[in-house]
Protein backbone atom coordinates (compact mmCIF):
# COMPACT_ATOMS: atom_id res chain seq x y z
CA UNK A 1 0.00 0.00 0.00
CA UNK A 2 1.32 3.46 -1.11
CA UNK A 3 1.60 6.68 1.25
CA UNK A 4 -1.04 9.22 0.10
CA UNK A 5 1.02 12.09 -0.90
CA UNK A 6 0.85 15.44 1.51
CA UNK A 7 -2.37 17.85 0.24
CA UNK A 8 -0.78 21.08 -2.01
CA UNK A 9 -0.12 24.40 0.07
CA UNK A 10 -0.69 27.28 -1.22
CA UNK A 11 0.97 30.45 -1.59
CA UNK A 12 -0.28 34.05 -1.93
CA UNK A 13 0.32 35.43 -5.06
CA UNK A 14 -1.77 38.82 -5.65
CA UNK A 15 -4.44 40.72 -4.31
CA UNK A 16 -6.62 41.64 -7.56
CA UNK A 17 -8.89 45.05 -7.44
CA UNK A 18 -10.49 45.19 -10.72
CA UNK A 19 -12.81 48.39 -11.66
CA UNK A 20 -15.99 47.50 -13.78
CA UNK A 21 -18.79 49.17 -15.26
CA UNK A 22 -22.41 48.52 -15.57
CA UNK A 23 -23.23 44.67 -16.92
CA UNK A 24 -24.67 44.28 -20.45
CA UNK A 25 -27.49 42.08 -20.21
CA UNK A 26 -27.48 39.80 -23.37
CA UNK A 27 -30.36 38.10 -21.79
CA UNK A 28 -32.00 34.26 -21.31
CA UNK A 29 -29.80 32.16 -23.62
CA UNK A 30 -30.50 28.55 -24.06
CA UNK A 31 -27.22 28.66 -21.58
CA UNK A 32 -28.85 30.47 -18.93
CA UNK A 33 -28.79 34.55 -18.19
CA UNK A 34 -25.84 35.71 -20.10
CA UNK A 35 -23.86 39.54 -18.49
CA UNK A 36 -20.88 40.50 -20.05
CA UNK A 37 -19.44 42.83 -17.43
CA UNK A 38 -16.30 45.33 -18.60
CA UNK A 39 -13.36 45.76 -17.02
CA UNK A 40 -12.51 49.41 -17.25
CA UNK A 41 -9.10 48.68 -14.83
CA UNK A 42 -7.68 47.83 -11.61
CA UNK A 43 -4.35 47.12 -9.19
CA UNK A 44 -2.84 44.01 -8.92
CA UNK A 45 0.11 43.82 -5.21
CA UNK A 46 1.87 41.29 -3.98
CA UNK A 47 4.36 39.02 -5.70
CA UNK A 48 2.68 39.91 -9.05
CA UNK A 49 2.51 43.51 -9.31
CA UNK A 50 0.44 46.23 -11.84
CA UNK A 51 -2.54 47.08 -13.35
CA UNK A 52 -5.30 46.19 -15.15
CA UNK A 53 -5.32 47.19 -18.49
CA UNK A 54 -9.00 47.99 -19.50
CA UNK A 55 -10.41 46.30 -22.36
CA UNK A 56 -11.20 43.12 -20.50
CA UNK A 57 -14.73 41.73 -19.65
CA UNK A 58 -16.33 39.25 -17.35
CA UNK A 59 -18.59 36.71 -19.33
CA UNK A 60 -20.72 35.72 -16.79
CA UNK A 61 -23.96 32.91 -16.98
CA UNK A 62 -26.50 32.87 -14.40
CA UNK A 63 -27.95 29.52 -14.40
CA UNK A 64 -30.55 30.13 -11.50
CA UNK A 65 -31.74 31.83 -8.66
CA UNK A 66 -28.38 30.62 -6.99
CA UNK A 67 -25.64 29.80 -9.37
CA UNK A 68 -23.15 32.09 -11.23
CA UNK A 69 -20.56 30.43 -14.17
CA UNK A 70 -17.95 33.34 -14.51
CA UNK A 71 -15.37 33.54 -16.89
CA UNK A 72 -13.15 36.48 -17.12
CA UNK A 73 -10.58 37.51 -19.76
CA UNK A 74 -8.05 40.35 -19.03
CA UNK A 75 -4.58 42.08 -19.20
CA UNK A 76 -2.15 42.95 -16.63
CA UNK A 77 1.02 45.22 -17.10
CA UNK A 78 3.59 44.59 -14.44
CA UNK A 79 5.27 47.04 -12.94
CA UNK A 80 8.39 45.97 -15.43
CA UNK A 81 6.39 46.45 -18.00
CA UNK A 82 5.85 43.24 -18.90
CA UNK A 83 2.03 42.00 -19.98
CA UNK A 84 -0.09 38.67 -18.44
CA UNK A 85 -3.11 37.15 -19.97
CA UNK A 86 -5.33 36.15 -17.55
CA UNK A 87 -8.33 33.46 -17.89
CA UNK A 88 -10.51 33.34 -14.24
CA UNK A 89 -12.84 30.75 -14.02
CA UNK A 90 -15.18 30.15 -11.58
CA UNK A 91 -18.45 29.93 -9.73
CA UNK A 92 -20.21 31.98 -7.40
CA UNK A 93 -22.92 31.19 -5.39
CA UNK A 94 -25.43 31.95 -2.42
CA UNK A 95 -28.79 32.72 -1.44
CA UNK A 96 -31.47 34.03 -4.02
CA UNK A 97 -31.74 37.28 -2.60
CA UNK A 98 -27.80 37.73 -1.90
CA UNK A 99 -27.56 36.99 -5.70
CA UNK A 100 -30.13 39.16 -7.43
CA UNK A 101 -28.50 41.80 -4.76
CA UNK A 102 -25.58 41.49 -6.71
CA UNK A 103 -27.04 41.37 -10.08
CA UNK A 104 -28.76 44.45 -9.24
CA UNK A 105 -24.86 45.85 -8.11
CA UNK A 106 -26.04 46.06 -4.52
CA UNK A 107 -23.33 45.61 -1.97
CA UNK A 108 -23.49 41.95 -0.08
CA UNK A 109 -21.32 41.07 2.54
CA UNK A 110 -18.59 38.91 0.78
CA UNK A 111 -18.71 36.25 3.92
CA UNK A 112 -22.21 35.13 2.37
CA UNK A 113 -21.04 34.22 -0.48
CA UNK A 114 -18.95 31.64 -2.57
CA UNK A 115 -16.72 32.84 -5.27
CA UNK A 116 -14.03 30.99 -6.10
CA UNK A 117 -11.70 30.49 -9.47
CA UNK A 118 -8.99 28.70 -11.14
CA UNK A 119 -7.14 31.57 -13.02
CA UNK A 120 -4.69 30.28 -16.07
CA UNK A 121 -2.13 32.96 -16.91
CA UNK A 122 0.07 33.38 -20.23
CA UNK A 123 2.83 35.80 -20.62
CA UNK A 124 5.91 35.77 -22.80
CA UNK A 125 8.08 37.62 -20.17
CA UNK A 126 11.14 35.06 -18.58
CA UNK A 127 11.07 36.36 -15.47
CA UNK A 128 7.11 35.35 -15.07
CA UNK A 129 7.65 31.90 -16.61
CA UNK A 130 6.42 30.51 -13.64
CA UNK A 131 3.13 31.83 -13.90
CA UNK A 132 2.90 29.57 -17.59
CA UNK A 133 3.78 26.30 -15.64
CA UNK A 134 2.05 26.21 -12.65
CA UNK A 135 -1.87 26.08 -11.31
CA UNK A 136 -3.18 28.63 -8.99
CA UNK A 137 -6.60 28.76 -6.88
CA UNK A 138 -8.75 32.00 -6.55
CA UNK A 139 -10.94 33.60 -4.30
CA UNK A 140 -13.33 36.45 -4.68
CA UNK A 141 -15.71 39.06 -3.36
CA UNK A 142 -18.07 41.61 -5.90
CA UNK A 143 -18.65 45.13 -4.90
CA UNK A 144 -20.62 46.86 -6.60
CA UNK A 145 -18.19 48.69 -8.49
CA UNK A 146 -15.26 46.18 -8.50
CA UNK A 147 -14.27 42.81 -7.68
CA UNK A 148 -11.70 41.92 -5.06
CA UNK A 149 -9.36 38.60 -5.96
CA UNK A 150 -6.71 36.26 -4.21
CA UNK A 151 -4.85 34.28 -6.68
CA UNK A 152 -2.88 31.66 -4.64
CA UNK A 153 0.17 29.26 -6.11
CA UNK A 154 -0.61 25.67 -6.04
CA UNK A 155 2.16 24.31 -4.22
Amino acid sequence: MTTPALPPELEHVATIVVDVAAPQEVGHTPGGRRRVIPITGGVVTGKLSGRILPGGADFQIIRSHTFTDIHARYVIETDQGETVYVENTGIRTGSAEDIAALAHGKPVDPARIYFRSYPRFETAAPRLDWLNTHLFLGTGARYPDRVELNFYLVR
